[in-house]
């Protein structure tokens, strides 16, 4: 996992994210890609402390269950300071939330297609995050069927917004959405679910036994990679 550095024009500071790249990366091969997104109170170290993605992904790679794949892992506030603010859910945090989408796509996508082998093309993009960062995923990624044909969201938060969706896209892409069944938040994915399905939008809608929290956040994101680039 390697930590890098870009400069934000979107902010006007540094902003920070991690980078996942298979155990056999090598600069003259192209690679998918995914960027992962935190929850409300994450930074980008979030995915990294509790969620253990190099353990997931390095044995779906093993396993040859998937293709070697590379994750990006972002900060999805993008704010100066780039910090978590006191007040989580204040206007200017989640104001901070929506501009990530200008940082993703001024900054953070061409800095990382610059600097790693990737195909930089959407049949091999991806997003898909958790709670926060899974309403951001169906968000952009629903928003921005040209840019990603492959969109996760695990336990997504009140933040989804459906109008974001550009439901007459003739772009096909794999939606794919997971919520715990005790989630406080599982109505969200519910609407969210009823709302594809009312619009004849094909995606993959699963529950699982558990809460709002990491199993089902890890969980989310090892079935998530087995589902996408095939």
């Amino acid at each position: 996992m390697v930590k890098e550095k870009y400069f934000s024009n979107t902010t006007g500071v540094d902003r920070y994210c991690y980078v996942y790249l298979p155990p056999d990366y090598v600069p003259t091969k192209k690679y998918p890609i995914i960027y992962v997104l935190h929850g409300i109170g994450g930074t980008e170290d979030e995915w990294i402390q509790y969620g253990s993605p190099k353990e997931i992904v390095d044995n779906l790679i093993n396993q040859k269950l998937i293709q070697p794949v590379i994750l990006v892992f972002p900060n999805g506030r993008a704010m100066n300071p780039d910090s978590v603010p006191q007040d989580m859910f204040s206007p200017t945090a989640q104001a901070a939330f929506a501009n990530f989408e200008n940082d993703l796509f001024k900054d953070l996508i061409p800095f990382i297609e610059k600097k790693y082998s990737v195909y930089g093309v959407r049949e091999y993009r991806g997003i898909c995050g958790l709670s926060m960062g899974g309403g951001q995923a169906l968000n952009i990624g629903l928003g921005n069927p040209d840019m990603f044909a492959w969109v996760g969201a695990f336990s997504p938060a009140p933040n989804t917004d459906v109008n974001k969706f550009k439901v007459n896209s003739p772009k096909k892409q794999l939606i794919w959405i997971l919520c715990g069944e005790s989630d406080f938040l599982l109505s969200i994915s519910e609407k969210t679910h009823q709302f594809l399905l009312e619009n004849k939008i094909p995606h993959i809608y699963k529950t699982m036994q558990g809460a709002h929290d990491w199993p089902v956040w890890k969980e989310g994101l090892r079935s998530f990679l087995q589902e996408i680039f095939r």
